[in-house]
C-alpha cells in the first residue's frame, strides 16, 4: 500500500459510498452487496467471514444505540486502499467516536474491512 493522501469523501469508489449509506440506512442486503462472497470485516476485535457471517454483523452491528454518523474525512493509499472517517455521536459508552473504516477493495467489491479508532 502506498502512503495516503487525503481526499474528498465523495471521491471514494461508489462502492464504498453505497455501503456506507446501506449501513446508516441499516440496509443489510444493499450493505452486503457490496462484499465479494469470501470478503472479511474485522470490528471490534471479532472478525467476520463470508457472506452469512458478514450477513449477521451487518444486522446486529450498532443497533442496540441511537446515534448520528457523519462521513469527515477520507483517504487514498493506492489503488485497492482507501480509508472513510466517520464521525459517531450518541447513547453508545462514551458518547462521540470517530472510526476508520479502512477498505481493502477487489475490483468494485470490497474484499476486506478493518474498523477501527
Amino acid at each position: 500500500m502506498t502512503a495516503p493522501t487525503d481526499i474528498q469523501p465523495d471521491q471514494l469508489p461508489a462502492t464504498i459510498r453505497g455501503y456506507l449509506a446501506a449501513h446508516d440506512a441499516r440496509d443489510t442486503d444493499t450493505a452486503l452487496r457490496a462484499f465479494t462472497p469470501t470478503a472479511v470485516v474485522v470490528d471490534d476485535g471479532v472478525t467476520y467471514r463470508g457472506t452469512e457471517e458478514i450477513r449477521a454483523f451487518l444486522a446486529k452491528a450498532g443497533s442496540e444505540f441511537t446515534y448520528t454518523s457523519t462521513l469527515v474525512g477520507a483517504q487514498r493509499g493506492g489503488d485497492a486502499h482507501w480509508v472513510a472517517t466517520k464521525h459517531l455521536e450518541g447513547d453508545f459508552p462514551g458518547g462521540v467516536v470517530d472510526l476508520r473504516y479502512r477498505f481493502v477493495m477487489d475490483g468494485d467489491a470490497i474484499a476486506e474491512l478493518v474498523i477501527a479508532l
